[in-house]
């Protein structure tokens, strides 16, 4: 699953995924690389790129041979599912940032059941957004049901600099919606078919959100333009 976000000026691409267990065929392993890779190669390079994901693989707590992806802060030993893990972070350019960040155990491990405690799930961004996490840790919890642990990472994005100048890209007056105006809009998205799309995910929603826009503008109108700070999109 992806969720494409605007935050600060900057395109946002927020990818979660599961790998097979443990266990399964060569098949169903092949595929889920082979249909990963695709949505990360469909991730622009000038955009931003977080990815969490149950690998189902461990990559142990020293980085040998993968220095340029792990940074030494792991647990447990390596197997092959973390092999492919970190093979695939060096093909695409990623950083583990689960190992960039010095823990004690209890907020590496990912996966606690009564017979083991693994680190399986795994965070990855840009190596040029690296200096975008401050902090990547495990949430401790008392409910013993839930097996798979919280695992965040604080992230900050600098907002956009000021512009010095020129004209930008006309924009809908938002600040003119009205429950009058909501109203029509929603009359029109209804005549134009807007929740009636079909097709994969990502052509519904650009064809949802063209008739938003579309019929927003004619509603409330468009600015000329401005000049001076950025304000976002």
């Amino acid at each position: 699953m992806t969720i494409k976000l605007v935050i600060g000026g900057f395109t946002v691409h927020v990818c979660s995924a599961y790998a097979p267990q443990v266990g399964l065929g060569e098949e169903e392993n092949t595929s889920f690389w082979e249909v990963l890779d695709e949505v990360i190669r469909g991730v622009p390079s000038s955009e931003k790129l977080f990815l969490g994901e149950d690998f189902n693989g461990h990559i142990e707590h020293l980085p040998i041979g993968y220095d340029d992806v792990h940074d030494g802060f792991g647990f447990g030993d390596r197997n092959d599912e973390g092999t492919s893990l970190l093979d695939f972070a060096r093909a695409f350019g990623l950083v583990v940032v689960n190992s960039s960040f010095s823990k004690k155990v209890e907020h590496l491990v990912t996966f606690r059941n009564r017979i083991a405690k693994t680190q399986i799930d795994f965070l990855l961004l840009r190596k040029g957004d690296r200096a975008l996490c401050k902090d990547c840790k495990v949430f401790l919890t008392k409910n013993l049901a839930t097996q798979h642990k919280l695992l965040v990472m604080d992230l900050v994005i600098t907002m956009g600099n000021k512009r010095r100048g020129g004209v930008g890209r006309p924009r809908v007056k938002w600040g003119g919606l009205t429950p009058v105006s909501a109203l029509e809009i929603e009359t029109k998205l209804e005549g134009m078919g807007a929740w009636e799309c079909r097709g994969d995910v990502d052509s519904m929603w650009n064809k949802t959100m063209g008739c938003i826009k579309e019929t927003a503008r004619e509603v409330l109108g468009v600015s000329r333009g401005w000049s001076g700070r950025y304000r976002g999109d």
